[in-house]
């Protein structure tokens, strides 16, 4: 089937974007530990450097969360829906997907663009002395964002596919790389 081989596609594409963006936690603790040390030698500091790790830890959240409904960790009722059998979570998930996460991520998505290119436009700067570039974040607001919605694309079309009896449970718990 076709559709599950682009739920595969859009699967692999979120595993490596996750896995590679995890590792933003540590440079943002990297940096912060050198920031500190820097600070206590030097008696001086930069606003910067801890602009990096909000930067640092935004594209992490932002860019993890596609990776994080993939592993089927994303915040849910799992005391209220483990009693339920897999058929029903399942067609609670695809309501959920279509009247919840698309319209929710399709709204930010759509407010975030103007104010990306507003920003990127005026080449905004943080006020904080030394701060840097406003557009480098911002524009991980749209990306995460399309990324959630391509992941939630192909968790409609897995769940669709097991209801129709072609795959098994795409909601088990995925192991850990």
């Amino acid at each position: 089937m076709i559709l599950l081989k682009l739920s595969g596609l859009i699967d692999r594409l979120n595993e490596r974007i996750g896995v590679a963006v995890g590792w933003l936690v540590l440079a943002a603790a990297v940096i912060g530990a050198g920031n500190a040390t820097y600070r206590y030698i030097f008696h001086n500091s930069s606003n910067g450097w801890l602009e990096i790790q909000w930067y640092l830890f935004s594209a992490t959240f932002l860019l993890c969360a596609p990776y994080t409904l993939l592993r089927n960790e994303h915040v849910r009722i799992d005391v209220v829906t483990s009693r339920f059998s897999a058929r029903t979570r399942a067609g609670i998930d695809i309501f959920g997907t279509v009247f919840f996460l698309f319209p929710m991520a399709l709204l930010i998505l759509y407010m975030s663009i103007p104010m990306v290119q507003e920003s990127y436009i005026r080449h905004e700067v943080s006020s904080n002395a030394g701060g840097l570039l406003r557009w480098p974040v911002k524009i991980l607001i749209p990306i995460g964002f399309i990324l959630l919605i391509l992941q939630g694309v192909s968790e409609l079309i897995k769940r669709v596919a097991f209801l129709k009896g072609l795959i098994p449970d795409p909601a088990e718990k995925k192991q850990q790389h």
